[in-house]
Order: C-alpha cells, then sequence, then structure tokens
C-alpha cells in the first residue's frame, strides 16, 4: 500500500469539501441564519486539516487498483464524517447516528432520511442535504480529477472505482479531459433542469435544490410530501430530467461528437428506456380508476418509474397505496437501476443485459454443444473477463443484501418493510414500502440497523469491492521500496 498517496488524495478531498461549504455559508448569508456558523468552523477546520496532508506530495504518485479502491472508499467515508458535522453543531440533528446517516445517504444519492420533518431545517442545512447529492452523484474523485492536475498513469483506477458499472471506458485518452468531459455534460443538464423549473413557477432556492437531488439522483427535498404538491408541469419536467440522469453520460458525448448512430444504437440505453415505458403502462393499467382523468394516471404512473429506476426517489403521490402489482414492478425497476456511467444506483441496466445473454447462450451451447458463440453488447464481443466480475458481483451482492435483511431483523420489523429498507438503501433509491413508504422515513430503526443500512448505501454505491476491500488484511501491507 502506497500510503503517501492515500493520504495525498483524502487531503485534497478534505479541501474540496471545505470549498463546497461555502456555498450553505452564503445561503445562510443570504437568510441571515446564524446556523451557517457551523459550515464555516467546520470548513475552517477541514481546510486546515486537509492542507496539512497536501503539504508534502508524495513522490510517487501512480495510484494501482489497490490504492484507487481504499482511497475512493475512504474518501466517501471522510467526506460523510465531516459533512454531518454542520447538522450536529446547528442543532438541525443533534445525534451523531442520525447526522451521518442523512449524510452518507446524501453523499451516496440514496435519499433515504431520518427526519420526519424536513421543512423545520434551516435554510443552508436544507441546501447542503440536497448539494450533497449533487456532489456525490457524479462523484467527488472525479471532480478532483477534473480540478487537481494529478501526475501519473494510472489515475483511472479512481475513476473505475468510483463510477457505477461493470466496466468503465475513457471517453477521451486522457483522464483529466475525461473527467472534465463528464463534469462539463452535468453541469450543463443540471443549468438546463434549473431553468425549466424557474418557467415553471418555482423559487430560485426550490429550483437549485430540486436540480440537485434529480441531477444526482439522490430525492431529497425541501417539502415535506417530497413533489407531490407541485404542479403537473413540474412533476413532467423532473420526470423528463430523471430520465436523463439515469442515462450513460457517454451517449451524451457520442451526440455533441455528432455520432448520432452510435448514440441511437447504444443497447444498454434503448433497454433502459423501454424498461421505463412498459413498466409505466403496466402501472398506468393498474392504477387508472384511482385517478381523476388518464391524464394524472399516466404522469404518476411515468413519475414513480423513472424515479425508483433512477433511483432518485421522488414521490408524486403515495404509491404505498397502489396495488401490489405495481409494487411488485417498482421493487423490479429498483433492483435493475439505471444506465452504468450515469448518476443512477441500482444494479444497472448493463449488468442485466450481460446475465441475459449470457443465460440465452448457455442454453444455446446445451442445444447445440459444438456451437461457438460469444456475449457481444453495441456489437462489441464482452471479455469473458467482464462476465466473470459480472457474476461475482451478483453473488457478493446478493450476499451482502441477505446479511443485512437478517441482521436488522433485531427490530422485529415486518417482512415487506424489512426488504425494501434493504433494497432502498442497497440499491441507492430511498423511499421503500411500509413503514419506509413514500411518506414514512427511517429514524424508528434502532441504531444497529441504521449503521447497517449505511454500510449498504456505501457499498451500493461504490459497487462493493472498494468499501470490501477495507476488510482485507493484506490491503494494508505497506508498499515495499525499491533497492
Amino acid at each position: 500500500m502506497n500510503y503517501s498517496v492515500v493520504r495525498y488524495i483524502l487531503g485534497w478531498i478534505m479541501v474540496v469539501e471545505a470549498a463546497f461549504m461555502l456555498l450553505p455559508c452564503v445561503v445562510a448569508l443570504i437568510y441571515k441564519e446564524v446556523a451557517g456558523y457551523s459550515f464555516l468552523w467546520v470548513l475552517l477546520g477541514s481546510a486546515f486539516v486537509g492542507g496539512l496532508m497536501v503539504i508534502k506530495k508524495p513522490k510517487d504518485m501512480n495510484i494501482y487498483i489497490r490504492e484507487g479502491f481504499v482511497t475512493v472508499a475512504l474518501s466517501w467515508m471522510i467526506m460523510s464524517v465531516v459533512g454531518c458535522l454542520p447538522f450536529i453543531l446547528n442543532g438541525d440533528i443533534p445525534s451523531f447516528t442520525d447526522a451521518l446517516f442523512e449524510t452518507i445517504s446524501g453523499f451516496t444519492t440514496t435519499g433515504a432520511t431520518i427526519l420526519s420533518d424536513v421543512e423545520t431545517l434551516s435554510w443552508c442545512s436544507l441546501f447542503w442535504r440536497s448539494f450533497t447529492h449533487w456532489i456525490g452523484g457524479m462523484g467527488v474523485l472525479v471532480f478532483l480529477l477534473a480540478i487537481v492536475p494529478m501526475a501519473g498513469g494510472s489515475n483511472m483506477n479512481l475513476m473505475k472505482a468510483e463510477s457505477p458499472g461493470p466496466s468503465v471506458d475513457k471517453i477521451v485518452p486522457k483522464v483529466r479531459y475525461n473527467a472534465l468531459i463528464l463534469y462539463g455534460i452535468y453541469i450543463v443538464l443540471t443549468i438546463i433542469e434549473v431553468i425549466f423549473l424557474l418557467v415553471g413557477g418555482m423559487s430560485f432556492f426550490e429550483s437549485l435544490t430540486t436540480a440537485f437531488s434529480t441531477a444526482g439522483t439522490g430525492g431529497f427535498g425541501i417539502r415535506n410530501d417530497s413533489l407531490a404538491s407541485m404542479s403537473p408541469y413540474i412533476q413532467w419536467v423532473v420526470t423528463v430530467f430523471m430520465i436523463l440522469f439515469g442515462v450513460n453520460f457517454g451517449v451524451y458525448f457520442l451526440l455533441l461528437t455528432k455520432k448520432f448512430k452510435q448514440a441511437f444504437k447504444h443497447e444498454e440505453a434503448r433497454n433502459y428506456i423501454l424498461i421505463i415505458v412498459v413498466s409505466s403502462l403496466i402501472i398506468f393499467a393498474n392504477i387508472y380508476d384511482s385517478f381523476a382523468s388518464g391524464k394524472d394516471a399516466i404522469r404518476h404512473a411515468f413519475f414513480q418509474v423513472a424515479s425508483l429506476m433512477t433511483t432518485t426517489g421522488f414521490m408524486s403521490t403515495d404509491f404505498d397505496l397502489w396495488p401490489v402489482m405495481c409494487h411488485t414492478v417498482l421493487l423490479v425497476v429498483m433492483f435493475i437501476g439505471a444506465c452504468a456511467g450515469s448518476t443512477g444506483g441500482g444494479i444497472k441496466v448493463s449488468r442485466f443485459v450481460i446475465w441475459i445473454k449470457t443465460v440465452f447462450k448457455e442454453i444455446t451451447s446445451f442445444l447445440h454443444p459444438r456451437s461457438v458463440k460469444k456475449v457481444a453488447v453495441d456489437g462489441k464481443v464482452v471479455e469473458h473477463e467482464t462476465i466473470r466480475a459480472t457474476n461475482v458481483f451478483l453473488v457478493t451482492y446478493i450476499l451482502i443484501f441477505v446479511t443485512s435483511l437478517f441482521l436488522i431483523t433485531i427490530d422485529n420489523k415486518d417482512l415487506v418493510t424489512n426488504f425494501s429498507s434493504v433494497a432502498a438503501t442497497i440499491n441507492n433509491v430511498g423511499p421503500g414500502l411500509n413503514m419506509v413508504g413514500p411518506t414514512q422515513n427511517f429514524g424508528h430503526f434502532s441504531g444497529f440497523s441504521k449503521y447497517v443500512f449505511m454500510f449498504d448505501m456505501l457499498v451500493g454505491r461504490l459497487e462493493l469491492f472498494p468499501v470490501l476491500l477495507l476488510f482485507c488484511p493484506s490491503v494494508w501491507v505497506p508498499k515495499k521500496k525499491k533497492a
């Protein structure tokens, strides 16, 4: 383990987080809130400690798989601990466990909350909650690679560890330009959504916080009813942008470079849109009679499918009251999730495409033993290593899911609540069913269960292995110096 490069990057993470905290300080200044001082003190402390850690630059800046995964996992933990301190200091969330839960939920873009009344929070805390979604959506390490020149040709290992999906490809040869392009697309889409929301009559503050939560596919709102009291126009705008942020950002780069044929033939994106449309129509058929008009039914159907499949977690209506078939469809899309290379969570559409094609390949090999058939996506053969990694991911995912489900039974909740709460946290969705439904929260769980959920949120956002590697003793063996 190259400890010096890990220390150096963690220091930059603290400096960057301190810079991000300037924004809630500005919000507090605008609304004349003393709660803003909590962000100022934490900002100064984080900047001081981070500054000390980056004074001495390591001689060896190469980041290998081990350093990349460990650095990313520790970065998210440090961000969450530092990010929760203002909530404790200003009294908005006095409990450390609850404040940490809320912050991890924010950075991992889960959107699960322990709060029963978010409208009592200070304006600066409301802003920070939503802004953590925006920071975590694309990833703070990706942001760091975009703004901090880092020598060494292995920086892609940081992006691979933080970016969701079975594989991460470079858009352009240089990692820094890759990160700049991704963040450029991310910022432009966020600004466009803010403009559309302003046109719909939203205040600038609410437009900004809603756009942050949509862009990061997180779902924290500043109203207790999420977006249920918003106009149909606002709900349609958010629906469209939730879907857009759930698309692989590589597709947008193809569109920008006028490679329209490749963009529209992108297999994962096409399947993603198809699943949303089919799922929404199934739910629409089941809830048609529950609303005053077909327009309302189709709007809520598309909104909730988009919200849960992209793992955003916004609510336009209490879907916990819908028929059981609707619950089943929503649970399924929660597991499928958005596209790889997007800000969405879940298992990812690309993995399901690979699994389904692998199953058909195996069936064909049984029927025709001598045939040689390869799994291909977008016309390219999927390497055996990628298929193996996807299968290992599935087994690991199931083991963590089952273990978490068993551990939280200590609280003696019903099975639907337990199952959907684990699904909602490990898939970074937010709301579940029954006692964690769209109008409920996670505040009634014990401290032990909340830490289980925090672990699930982190492993879900970081695709399991970066966090799991922290528990391997061999990872922490210092790197041997060359003679």
